[in-house]
C-alpha cells in the first residue's frame, strides 16, 4: 500500500516513510535523526563505490576478465599507504578488546520475528543472551526479515534488552526455563543455573546491512535510495552506546558483503564520523568483516589496513562466498560447481579461501598485533530423530574440530541449541583464542590468485538439482513471509526426521538460484545416472529439463502439508517464489542479488504484479546495470 512520506525534523537530505518516526519515537529519537543527517552525504560515495561494483562486474561478464591482485605500488583508499605496505604489516592495526578475547562459539540471528509483539519478539534476544555463546551476532542483514518495519523492531528490542528494560527481564527468566527444560532432555542437566547471571556473558555484537542495499523506510528527499548500511549502524551505535559502555562493555559491529579495501576505507570513515557526531573516541567501533565475496579474498591485508585501528578479524562463511564466486565466473563457461553439499571448506577454491584468510589474520601489524579469525556457519538444528540428530552432530563436531586445528578461534552456530554441543572443543583445548600461531606468509602469484578458483573433482547430479530448486523455492516463500531466515530441507524429505531441517537464510537461497543458473546456462552435464527421471550421464541441464523439475518441486511443495509449507502461503508467496525462481534461472544476464527481486515483491501476493516488477528490474540491470531497489510501497511526492 502507497504511503506519504514525513521529511526528517530539520533535514532537507532525507524522507522517512509517514508514520514511521510516529511508531518508533525510542528508535528514529532526535539524536538518532541527527546521526543520519551528519551521515547523510556518505551515501553518495557509497552509491559512486556500488555503481563502480557493478561495472567492474559488467565489464568481467562481458569481456571474460578475472579477478586479480592488486597493484602493490597502488595506494589504499584514504590509509596513506600502499597495498605492499599493507601486505607487510606497515599500519596501525588494533588490539583486541577484552570482550572479544575469548570467542569460541558466536551465535546469530536476530533480535525479532516478523510481526510480533514486542514480548514476543525480544524472546530471540533472551534465547541468544541465556545460550551460553560467547558473542552473539544479532542480525540485521542475511537473517532478519524486512516485512513491514523488522528492521525497526530489531532495534527497539535491541535497546530494550541490553539495557534490561522491561519486558526483556520478565521474558528472559521465562525463556530460560524453556531452555532448562529442553537441555534436561537432550543434555541430562540444566545449561541455564542463575539466568540474570548467564545474561551477562555473552559479548554483543550487531551486523548491519551492506552497503548494497537501500534501506526500505528512508530515502534520500530527491526520492533515490538511502544506504541501509548508514540507518542500521547509525541507530545500533546511537541506542546502544551509552549502555554498552557503562557497562564497559565494546561496541562491535560484523560489516557484511565488502569487495574490495575501498569499501572498507568507506566504512571506517562512516564510523570514524559517527564516532566523531557522538564524541566518542576514534577506534571505539570495533568490527569484525565477513570475507563472503571473492574480490574481497585477493585483499585481504589491504582491508585489514583500511579499517585499521578498529578492525579485529575476519569470518569465513561458506554460503555468500560460494555464490560470490559462481558470480563472478558467470562467464566462464567452463566453470561449473558440483552439488552445493559437495562444496565443504575442504573443497578446491573453499580450502584455498579460508587458508588466505588464516594466514592474512596472522600476519601482525607493525604493533605486532594480530587479529581473530572466526569459523564458518553450524546451520544444523539439533531437532529430529534419535539417529538423524546423533549422525548432524557427529559432523557438526568434526566440522568444529577441523577449523580449530586449522587456526581458527571459534566459529558461528545458527541455532542456540547448538552452542553447548559444539563450544567444548574449544572449551577443551583451553586456550582463549589462537592469535599469532604460524604459518607461511602470503604470497600473491599467479597461481595464488588461479587457485581462488580451483574446481575439483565432485558430482553433478539430478538430486541436486531438485535440492537447490527445492530449498531456493521454500526460501523465497519464507522470505515473503517475513522468515529470512528459516528451517528448511528439500521436499522429498519432508516427513523423514533422519534428515534434519537446516537454518538457511539468503545467502543460502542466493547460492541455490546461482548454481541453477551456472548449469542451465553453461549446459553443465550430470556426472551420474538418475534411473527415477530417465536422466544419463554426461547428459547436460537443459532448459526443458529444469522446467520439468521447477514444475514437480513446485507441486511437492503445494502438496505438503502445513508443517513443512504454510497452508496459507500456498496461494500468496508461494506462487510469488515461483515466478523469481524461474526468472532468475532461466534469464540469459544473471541478476546480482536474489534479494533485490524479493524485496521489490514484498507484500505483493499477485503474480501478474510480480511478473511486471520482475521484468522491469531485468531489464534495466541488462540495459546498463542499474538495480531498481525502491521500495513500491514508498511513495515520494513530487518536488
Amino acid at each position: 500500500m502507497a504511503s506519504s512520506n514525513t521529511t526528517v525534523k530539520g533535514s532537507k537530505r532525507l524522507l522517512i516513510r509517514d508514520g514511521v518516526q510516529q511508531r518508533y519515537p525510542d528508535v528514529l529519537t532526535p539524536a538518532a535523526l541527527d546521526a543520519l543527517e551528519a551521515l547523510a552525504d556518505f551515501n553518495r560515495e557509497r552509491q559512486d563505490l556500488m555503481h563502480a561494483r557493478i561495472a567492474r562486474r559488467i565489464r568481467r561478464f562481458n569481456e571474460g576478465q578475472r579477478i586479480a591482485f592488486l597493484d602493490p605500488a597502488a595506494q589504499i583508499a584514504d590509509s596513506g599507504i600502499s597495498v605492499q605496505q599493507a601486505r607487510a604489516g606497515q599500519f596501525d592495526g588494533s588490539e583486541i578488546p577484552h570482550d572479544l578475547q575469548r570467542q569460541w562459539i558466536q551465535g546469530t540471528g536476530p533480535a525479532t520475528k516478523p510481526r510480533a509483539t514486542v514480548a514476543d519478539g525480544i524472546r530471540n534476544v533472551a534465547y541468544a543472551l541465556l545460550s551460553g555463546a560467547d558473542g552473539w551476532m544479532f542480525d540485521g542483514e542475511d537473517a532478519l526479515g524486512q516485512v513491514d518495519t523488522m528492521s525497526l523492531d530489531n532495534q527497539r528490542n535491541l535497546m530494550l534488552a541490553l539495557a534490561f528494560k522491561e519486558p526483556f527481564p520478565k521474558v528472559a527468566e521465562s525463556v530460560a526455563a524453556e531452555m532448562n527444560a529442553w537441555s534436561q532432555t537432550f543434555f541430562g542437566r540444566r545449561i541455564v543455573e542463575d539466568w540474570k547471571k548467564q545474561l551477562d556473558f555473552t559479548t554483543r555484537i550487531f551486523r548491519p546491512r551492506g552497503l548494497h542495499l537501500d534501506d526500505r523506510h528512508v530515502c534520500d528527499a530527491n526520492g533515490s535510495g538511502f544506504s541501509a548500511a548508514i540507518v542500521d549502524a547509525a541507530l545500533y551505535v546511537v541506542g546502544n552506546h551509552h549502555t554498552l559502555r557503562s557497562q564497559g562493555r565494546s561496541i562491535v559491529l560484523y560489516l557484511p558483503k565488502i569487495q574490495t579495501a575501498e569499501e572498507a576505507a568507506l566504512w571506517n570513515r562512516m564510523l570514524a564520523a559517527l564516532e566523531q557526531h557522538l564524541g566518542l573516541p576514534v577506534g571505539t567501533v570495533k568490527v569484525y568483516v565477513l570475507i563472503e565475496q571473492l574480490e574481497a579474498c585477493y585483499q585481504l591485508m589491504e582491508i585489514r589496513a583500511a579499517l585499521a585501528c578498529r578492525f579485529v578479524g575476519f569470518n569465513t562463511g561458506r554460503w555468500d562466498y560460494i555464490n560470490s564466486v559462481a558470480d563472478a565466473l558467470a562467464w566462464d563457461q567452463a566453470f561449473h560447481n558440483p552439488n552445493i553439499d559437495a562444496i565443504t571448506m575442504t573443497y578446491g577454491y573453499m580450502r584455498i579461501y579460508e587458508d588466505r584468510v588464516r594466514r592474512a589474520v596472522n600476519t601482525p601489524d607493525r604493533n605486532g598485533h594480530f587479529a581473530l579469525w572466526q569459523g564458518g556457519m553450524e546451520p544444523n538444528i539439533p531437532v529430529g530423530s534419535e539417529k538423524g540428530v546423533a549422525e548432524a552432530m557427529k559432523r557438526a563436531k568434526a566440522g568444529g574440530q577441523r577449523e580449530q586445528q586449522a587456526g581458527a578461534s571459534g566459529k558461528w552456530v545458527a541455532h542456540w541449541k547448538m552452542v553447548h554441543i559444539v563450544r567444548p572443543i574449544w572449551a577443551e583445548a583451553g586456550a582463549a583464542n589462537q592469535l599469532g600461531r604460524s604459518f607461511p606468509p602470503l604470497t600473491y602469484s599467479e597461481k595464488d590468485a588461479a587457485d581462488l578458483m580451483l574446481l575439483e573433482p565432485a558430482p553433478r547430479t539430478v538430486r541436486g538439482a531438485r535440492d537447490l530448486l527445492s530449498v531456493a523455492l521454500q526460501y523465497g516463500n519464507a522470505f515473503g513471509r517475513g522468515f529470512q531466515a528459516a528451517a528448511l530441507k528439500p521436499a522429498d524429505f519432508f516427513g523423514n526426521d533422519d534428515v534434519l531441517y537446516l537454518m538457511e537464510d539468503m545467502a543460502t537461497g542466493e547460492i541455490r538460484l546461482s548454481i541453477l543458473w551456472e548449469w542451465l546456462h553453461k549446459q553443465a552435464r550430470f556426472t551420474e545416472d538418475d534411473p527415477d527421471s530417465g536422466t544419463q550421464a554426461g547428459e547436460p541441464f537443459t532448459p526443458a529439463f529444469f522446467n520439468k523439475i521447477l514444475e514437480e518441486e513446485y507441486d511437492k511443495l503445494r502438496r505438503a502439508d502445513n508443517r513443512d509449507v504454510h497452508d496459507d502461503s500456498k496461494d500468496t508467496t508461494l506462487p510469488i517464489a515461483l515466478e523469481i525462481v524461474k526468472r532468475y534461472v532461466t534469464h540469459p544476464y544473471k541478476a546480482p542479488w536474489y534479494i533485490d527481486l524479493l524485496n521489490c515483491n514484498l507484500n505483493n501476493h499477485d503474480q501478474a504484479t510480480a511478473r511486471q516488477r520482475i521484468e522491469a528490474y531485468l531489464a534495466s540491470f541488462e540495459r546498463d546495470g542499474t538495480r531498481l531497489t525502491a521500495n513500491p510501497d514508498f511513495e515520494v511526492p513530487d518536488a
